[in-house]
């Protein structure tokens, strides 16, 4: 799993380049296609209008008399088309024009009439309102012009004015980019989905390896829990066997001892396993009713005297709150106040007698509980992940650390469960902190 994953993930982030990179092609050349299309039609329809404007042209005079110098043929020169049309005509034509052509309606355009006599003689005559700007901007518009020359033949041939028709289309780039909003967006959408996609794969796939490593430390952790017991049970019945045993009832009594609290000590694990199991599927129950917390501390500590006492250590009580009475359920609460302990003497150090000290006070309607101790302490990334099932701080190969890293699991979800909160604060080497709050009731 360890050599295949970097392997998937890259073959999938690759694919996931290619596709991509595929889909923005695609859309850039769908758009350069679309413009020039636009541009195509858009000259069309300029040809389409200007041909129309053409045959406005005309003259009385097909052909100069031999006899003209030219005065007489200006005289009766026809008017030029810029003369014979308006503004609002010519952009009815081309919104005509438009239509016909097919595009959009509501596309901007602007528009001018040149008539010039040289090429170093030319005048607009006719134009929109914005055209002038418009035509200046050749970086952002599309500009086409269309000579409007009457036709060979015509009686207008050689007496008329040159004239040019000029369209200029603003920011085309635009207008493209909004006639393809929707294949855009559609292609837009499907890359996010497939970028999701991706995303839930490798989050699912990265999952389900940490649930593999996570397995696999319970399984070892639940071996060695399970292995010390029973190896200790074994022995204590191979004594139990010995004749000279036997015949003392103080040992005796002390070998029973010994295999009732490994029988109690393997049972509170099996509990631990399945309580973790109700948990998962929320198939728990909580019976709240008002309970008193300090005599619950005191009953709780009781059952870690011989514990300490063994250690030379001590737990230091100072419940100083002035309302000890919360809504909660009774076995619970106890188990997670002896889950926090707990934790505090597995994880103390090995050169240093456990002290733990037990704080309440009231303050702003809520009862606040705080459990420090002088232990080992946790480091920034361990303290991130201390609420998460199987999850247990590294202490090297020394399994000197019992437990399946549920504890913790299990005080988070009843703390959340009697609308609590819990915070947690450590320095490597000085200890940990955990401080609850509760709402209080009023006094019973």
């Amino acid at each position: 799993m360890k050599r295949i994953l970097p392997l998937i993930i890259l073959l999938i982030s690759l694919s996931l380049i290619g596709i991509i990179g595929i889909q923005v092609s695609w859309v850039k050349n769908m758009v350069l296609l679309r413009q020039e299309q636009i541009k195509h039609s858009v000259e069309e329809a300029t040809i389409w209008v200007g041909n129309d404007l053409i045959a406005r042209k005309g003259s009385p005079l097909a052909t100069r008399p031999f006899w003209d110098d030219g005065f007489l043929s200006k005289i009766f020169r026809p008017p030029s088309i810029g003369q014979q049309v308006s503004v609002e005509e010519v952009d009815k034509k081309f919104r005509q024009a438009f239509q016909l052509y097919h595009l959009p309606e509501r596309m901007r355009f602007e528009f001018g009439i040149a008539s010039f006599e040289a090429a170093d003689n030319n005048a607009f005559e006719r134009v929109s309102p914005n055209f002038i700007q418009a035509y200046s901007d050749t970086a952002n518009n599309f500009t086409f012009n269309w000579v409007l020359e009457a036709m060979s033949g015509t009686v207008g041939e050689n007496l008329g004015r040159g004239e040019v028709l000029f369209v200029v289309i603003p920011d085309i780039r635009s207008l493209v980019l909004q006639s393809l909003w929707w294949p855009i967006a559609v292609s837009i959408l499907f890359t996010l989905i497939i970028v999701t996609a991706f995303y839930l794969t490798l989050r699912t796939m990265v999952r389900q390896k940490k649930l593999v490593e996570i397995k696999n430390d319970f399984i070892n952790n639940m071996t060695h829990e399970f292995k010390t017991p029973i190896a200790t049970i074994s022995l204590a019945v191979d004594a139990l066997r010995n004749e000279k045993v036997k015949a003392d009832p103080a040992r005796m009594n002390y070998f029973n001892s010994i295999i009732k609290e490994e029988n109690l000590r393997m049972n509170r694990q099996v509990e631990s396993i399945l309580r973790a199991s109700q948990l998962e599927r929320q198939d728990f129950e909580i019976e709240f009713k008002p309970v008193h917390v300090h005599p619950l501390i005191e009953q709780v500590v009781g059952t870690y005297a011989l514990q300490l006492e063994s250690r030379g250590g001590k737990i230091e009580l100072s419940l100083q709150a002035s309302n000890d009475l919360i809504q909660a359920d009774e076995g619970h609460m106890s188990n997670l106040i002896s889950n926090l302990v707990d934790n505090a003497l597995k994880y103390s150090r090995q050169d240093v007698a456990p002290a733990v000290k037990i704080e309440t006070w009231s303050a702003s309607g809520q009862l606040h509980i705080a459990i420090s101790d002088n232990g080992i302490g946790m480091t920034r990334d361990t303290l991130k992940r201390i609420y998460e099932k199987f999850y247990r701080a590294h202490t090297g190969n020394i399994h000197n650390v019992k437990g399946f890293g549920l504890g913790l699991s299990y005080v988070k979800t009843l703390v959340d469960a009697h609308r609590g909160a819990i915070t947690a604060e450590s320095t490597v080497g000085k200890g940990s902190r955990f401080q609850l709050r509760f709402p209080q009731r009023g006094t019973a």
